[in-house]
């Protein structure tokens, strides 16, 4: 996986939503073009499918507890596109129940600021030597 970086743009803001397993039912424009996927090759998937191997696995441990008991979750993710960069996102992931019933989870981002991202690069790096003990 490369560690070359993709870089919001200052107004771009990615919006995707699953079902209650975390398959993709809907991708918007930005979040296809960041991800490097077409909306077909991103509908049905896990949206895993992004996920960058440098993400600890205690940060979507709180993100489905969160997101699973109703509430809503904010967080930094770094996710990879599909030729193997990455990008930083600051997301917030909202819970809801869609007009059939069936619970769902809707997620926006949007850029990440450098300092956020120095930030929590830190703290992510020390949950995943503490998670590869």
């Amino acid at each position: 996986m490369s560690q070359k970086e993709k870089i919001l743009d200052d107004y771009i803001f990615l919006v995707s939503e699953t079902d209650e397993k975390g398959i993709i039912k809907f991708a918007n424009q930005d979040f296809c073009k960041m991800a490097e996927y077409s909306l077909d090759e991103l509908l049905g998937q896990p949206h895993s499918i992004v996920r960058h191997k440098d993400m600890p696995k205690i940060a979507f441990k709180s993100l489905w507890d969160t997101v699973k008991k109703g509430e809503i979750w904010t967080g930094y993710v770094k996710n990879a596109t599909k030729n193997g960069e990455f990008y930083w996102v600051f997301a917030t992931v909202y819970p809801f129940v869609s007009c059939d019933g069936k619970n769902g989870y809707l997620s926006c981002r949007r850029k990440a600021s450098k300092e956020e991202i120095e930030s929590i690069s830190k703290t992510y790096e020390i949950w995943l030597r503490d998670e590869n003990k």
